[in-house]
């Protein structure tokens, strides 16, 4: 069978044996569970917010003179069409505040995005869009939180297990503060969405390192994904530690997302209630038990435009990051031999404004004793503190230095759980190649030399076309427990 698999801004065709070949593509192959249909969304949402889960109702809780922050995630999660989840909740949840006598003043949208880099004026707009971004952009009132902000976080202590926790000085001292949510498949920890919203979003390196590292992402319980895994647990635990200290619960809206970011079902209120109530729709979307066999090779294609930005398919080190997370959403269904064939450009451009310190990093793995990905880690703290790569994160939208190493500690678990990756078409193949990868001009080479070495004549394959292009789900055996 002929295929199209993403590659660079286009595609590249592959021919895949029909009689070997399996096809899944994340919405269609398995349909979704229905969304709601666009002329309910706002009044569900409504609801929702009236009736929250172990909390008082939004205007309950509201009053003139609060200090409310709206937390709203940044673009790299949760789609930015007109009926988005972000926008509808804002525009009900500004309603609610209104009525209840808050002030316009009074509230301060914040961008969660943690160690990402600070979304453009632009994002912002993409992502509210035009109504919620005019009514507070020009008198200051949306934010990008800042990690680095000395003046505007707060040091919390920590956990009982001894992890570090910083949060937000804004959110710390807001009287309320709304954690719009969502939940959607997510290789870190099961989804997003609930505790891992604010844990992730609103905190500093140091806390973020004490779940993004190599003891807690090379766990058993962390490949394939769960729910359950020492990583979820750190992030119930921080954001709890955080509503300690601030002597507040957080109040959540979270949407249950579908394929095309689209609302299944929405909830509101106590986080853990509301993780409680939206993981089963969730899970019926996300773990989709559909492989009747284990595969020996997958198959699928990395565009250069992806998920944490425009070079991410191209980048050598976010590439490792992007195809560790197919085999955590993947191993369920991957053989003990399974091999991965991925079509990338790989033409060597690291897109050094998003990420200026992966360069460094790179010329650093290829020397000095450092044979596989866990062994870059002892150099966190030193990028982590590196003054022009946080002046970069704090003023020229890049990515913080520390973001780097949640993708390294990711990057290793595809080396871990694969017998071969194969990169084919790359542009500069020995970027790959110096990050451990296989490199082949087609998908028709790659496969007969998996054939030859790895899989035998007659392996089960799997293609996954759009992998990249859809909010991805987690493959499972059909009779899977999970």
């Amino acid at each position: 069978m002929k295929l199209d698999f993403e590659y660079g801004h286009g595609t590249m065709a592959a021919e895949l044996p029909d009689e070997l070949t399996d096809v899944f593509v994340a919405g269609e192959t398995v349909k979704d569970p229905d969304c709601i249909p666009e002329g309910d969304l706002v009044e569900i949402t409504r609801q929702s917010l009236r009736h929250p889960l172990h909390m008082k109702p939004l205007q309950e809780q509201a009053f003139k003179g609060a200090k409310v922050t709206i937390i709203f995630p940044d673009r790299v999660k949760g789609g930015e069409q007109p009926t988005a989840h972000r926008r509808i909740a804002i525009k009900i949840m500004l309603e609610e505040l209104y009525g209840a006598g808050v002030e316009k003043k009074d509230i301060l949208l914040i961008c969660s995005n943690g160690l990402h880099r600070k979304n453009t004026k632009g994002e912002i707009y993409n992502i509210l869009g035009p109504e919620i971004f005019h009514e507070f952009w020009n008198s200051n009132q949306i934010i990008n939180h800042d990690s680095e902000d000395p003046e505007h976080m707060v040091d919390c202590g920590c956990t009982k297990r001894g992890d570090h926790v910083a949060m937000n000085k804004y959110v710390y001292d807001s009287d309320i503060a709304l954690l719009i949510g969502h939940v959607q498949g997510n290789p870190y920890g099961g989804y997003s969405g609930g505790y891992k919203h604010c844990t992730c979003g609103l905190t500093d390196w140091k806390s973020i390192a004490s779940h993004h590292c190599p003891t807690v992402m090379h766990g058993d319980d962390f490949t394939p994904v769960s729910g359950h895994s020492l990583m979820r647990h750190k992030f119930n635990e921080i954001g709890m530690h955080m509503e300690e200290a601030m002597g507040k619960k957080f109040f959540c809206c979270d949407a249950v997302l579908d394929s095309q970011s689209r609302q299944m079902q929405i909830e509101s209120g106590d986080a853990m209630e509301v993780m409680k109530a939206t993981w089963t729709l969730a899970d019926q979307r996300t773990y989709v038990k559909w492989a009747d066999k284990k595969y020996d090779v997958l198959v699928f294609g990395m565009p250069q435009f992806f998920h944490y930005g425009d070079g991410m398919g191209t980048n050598p080190i976010m590439m490792m990051q992007a195809l560790s997370a197919q085999v955590i959403r993947h191993k369920r269904i991957m053989s003990d031999n399974c091999v991965i064939i991925c079509s990338t450009i790989c033409n060597g451009w690291f897109h050094d404004e998003l990420w200026p310190y992966t360069r460094e990093m790179y010329e650093m793995f290829q020397t000095d004793y450092m044979q596989t990905l866990p062994d870059m880690d002892r150099l966190g703290e030193y990028f982590a503190t590196n003054e022009e790569y946080i002046r970069k994160y704090r003023y020229a939208n890049a990515f913080h230095p520390f973001h780097g190493f949640s993708m390294i500690s990711c990057g290793h678990i595809a080396e871990e759980n694969t017998s071969a990756i194969y990169v084919v078409g790359a542009q500069q193949p020995g970027f790959a190649r110096g990050m451990g990868l296989k490199t082949r001009a087609t998908m028709e080479e790659a496969l007969e030399d998996a054939m030859k070495k790895y899989v035998g004549p007659t392996p089960n394959i799997l293609a996954l076309p759009g992998t990249y292009k859809k909010a991805a789900v987690h493959l499972c055996m059909k009779d899977d427990v999970i």
